[in-house]
């Protein structure tokens, strides 16, 4: 009988936060399961939620600001600031900024939507004194290999004629030459990436996610071909080679243009986030452990959270059952866990699945863990 459950869930998106969803499996658990220690450790992986594990786990405090959505509307946006031994860490995620979640289905425009509001989140943090900055790549709206982002620090994208481009994708094959501002100096930044796609080729933004963002088949070739001459400009003007690097393709390239501007190092979110949070000796002391996703796929396993989860607890030898809304790919899942629910009790609709996310991973927890209790007896 297990004396210890670790329940680390990421995030629902559109439902549940991870907090709330591993509250409402421990829920499930506890109906079932009586004495046992359960221990809650949501996490993220550098999408949408990685802020508030950061804060909540690390006692920071929340931020706003205005800046612009990927359209260029104003919003008001948050980040976290919190106190740490080198000084002040800003930690934000650019979906609060440049977030499909923004957006309306049908205003989804690949070509134009851009990352200047991630800069002005930058720009903030930067001005009220950070010492290190960690951004959270994940749910963008965007496809602009970060110029957005880097035009709101004070760069400029200029084409033959000098003239300077309005910072959106489809200007990139316009470009000449980048102008760097007079001032080019940035606290430590961290890229918190999501994924671990490239920025170019058959894995890369484009390729991958740009349909996510509304891209049609041949507006995904345009974005390739106009981020690929971006990465020619800033290897000439920067001398910078890192589009194959790991993560650069996460969050439309913004991972490339973090660290092609402003030299922001790309590490996997989910490394990071299980670092701050002390996830392995968590993992190591658990009988069996529990993570949650709103979707669980074969693209989990490129950097999500729930993949890093079952990794760790597959090398240090321990149970791990992941449940999701949907999930697909279940062969190949099954290579790192050792078993993965759906929530839903039927065929729903994506709007009743949301509604009822919470509902739904309770009652999953239960069945799987009356399920458990018989196979125990």
């Amino acid at each position: 009988m297990w004396q210890k459950i670790l329940v680390a869930p990421d995030k629902f998106k559109g439902s549940l936060t991870a907090f709330e969803a591993a509250k409402a499996i421990a829920d499930g658990i506890r109906t079932e399961v009586k004495d046992v220690e359960i221990v809650s450790l949501p996490i993220a992986d550098g999408g949408e939620g990685t802020a508030e594990v950061f804060c909540r786990s690390l006692g920071g405090k929340w931020r706003k600001t205005e800046v612009c959505d990927p359209l260029g509307r104003k919003i008001e946006a948050r980040y976290c600031r919190i106190k740490i031994e080198e000084g002040i860490l800003a930690v934000f995620e650019m979906s609060e900024a440049s977030g499909i979640k923004h957006l309306k289905p049908e205003e989804l425009d690949p070509l134009s939507a851009n990352s200047f509001g991630t800069g002005e989140l930058l720009r903030d943090a930067i001005h009220s004194g950070a010492d290190k900055i960690i951004v959270g790549l994940g749910g963008s709206a965007t496809t602009d290999g970060g110029i957005g982002m880097a035009a709101a620090l004070g760069f400029r994208f200029l084409d033959v004629r000098g003239d300077e481009l309005d910072p959106i994708p489809a200007n990139l094959e316009q470009l000449a030459r980048i102008e760097p501002p007079a001032k080019r100096s940035f606290p430590k930044m961290i890229a918190a990436a999501d994924v671990e796609n490239p920025l170019l080729g058959p894995k890369g933004s484009a390729a991958v996610y740009s349909p996510q963002k509304g891209a049609t088949a041949e507006q995904a070739e345009k974005l390739e071909k106009n981020l690929s001459h971006l990465a020619k400009i800033a290897e000439r003007d920067f001398r910078f080679f890192g589009s194959a690097e790991k993560g650069a393709g996460a969050a439309g390239g913004v991972g490339f243009g973090l660290a092609a501007f402003c030299g922001a190092e790309i590490v996997s979110g989910f490394d990071l986030i299980s670092k701050a949070i002390d996830l392995e000796k968590q993992i190591l002391s658990a009988d069996l452990v529990i993570t949650a996703e709103g979707k669980i796929d074969a693209q989990t396993l490129d950097g999500k959270g729930p993949a890093g989860v079952a990794a760790l607890a597959k090398k240090l030898r321990k149970p791990v059952i992941a449940l999701a809304g949907e999930v697909s790919d279940e062969d190949r899942l099954l290579e790192l866990f050792d078993a993965v629910f759906p929530i839903a009790p039927g065929p729903v609709s994506l709007d009743r699945a949301l509604k009822n996310a919470e509902q739904n991973l309770r009652s999953a927890a239960r069945r799987i863990f009356r399920l458990l209790q018989i196979s125990q007896r």
